[in-house]
């Protein structure tokens, strides 16, 4: 059972319908007790950093979150679900993170835009990994393609970063130590790579 969480600030019914695609047994947590039944956990996001916070702990479910971390519950974060598992966000001022991995989230620099980019980036780019070997990446080579729209990027520990992407410089697309992992792009709308990825949480992650 996968507890897809909704606190008001995520893109909860494409990713249900990408979850149950590729055969998770999804329920929609909106409450602790949800989060605390399912085996496995997806916090999807849209929206500001700073927001999303104040959401999950109005709500209870950043208590809910850190005790399945601690129970070794496999966790993916989406995007802002992503970001909200550093320490802290520095999106419209500084907030605190989950704090479930080390790091913080800044913002694309001015050298994006001198290199005639524009922010948000959003649109597809490619995931260079480190190899197969870890099983979110099971059956996807390097290079694969996914689809972005973000501001803020994840600084994280180097030995935290599992993928990287390209623009304007190399940024931390998919993150992750011990079943807990997060993923910058959105899976829902990157076709038959985001699909692998989310099956690969479903049926070969473990913490």
């Amino acid at each position: 059972m996968i507890a897809l969480v909704d606190y008001g600030a995520g893109n909860v019914r494409s990713v249900h319908k990408a979850l149950e695609a590729v055969g998770g047994q999804v329920v929609v947590a909106r409450t602790p007790l949800a989060i605390r039944r399912a085996e496995r956990i997806v916090l999807p996001g849209v929206g500001a950093f700073g927001d999303c916070m104040r959401s999950l702990e109005a709500s209870g479910l950043r208590d809910a979150l850190e005790e399945a971390v601690e129970w070794r519950k496999p966790l993916l974060g989406i995007c802002v679900g992503m970001q909200v598992m550093l320490e802290q966000g520095e999106e419209l001022g500084r907030h605190a993170g989950l704090g479930l991995l080390p790091g913080r989230v800044v913002r694309f620099n001015d050298a994006v835009l001198e290199q005639g980019l524009k922010v948000p980036h959003t649109g597809w780019n490619q995931l260079q990994h480190r190899g197969t070997a870890d099983p979110l990446f099971h059956g996807l080579p390097a290079g694969a393609w996914a689809y972005f729209n973000h501001a803020y990027y994840c600084r994280p520990r180097p030995e935290d970063v599992l993928a990287t992407s390209d623009y304007g410089g190399p940024f931390a697309s998919v993150i992750g130590r011990d079943g807990i992992y997060g993923v910058q792009f959105h899976p829902e709308k990157s076709q038959s790579v985001g699909l692998r990825i989310l099956r690969n949480f479903v049926e070969r992650v473990s913490a």
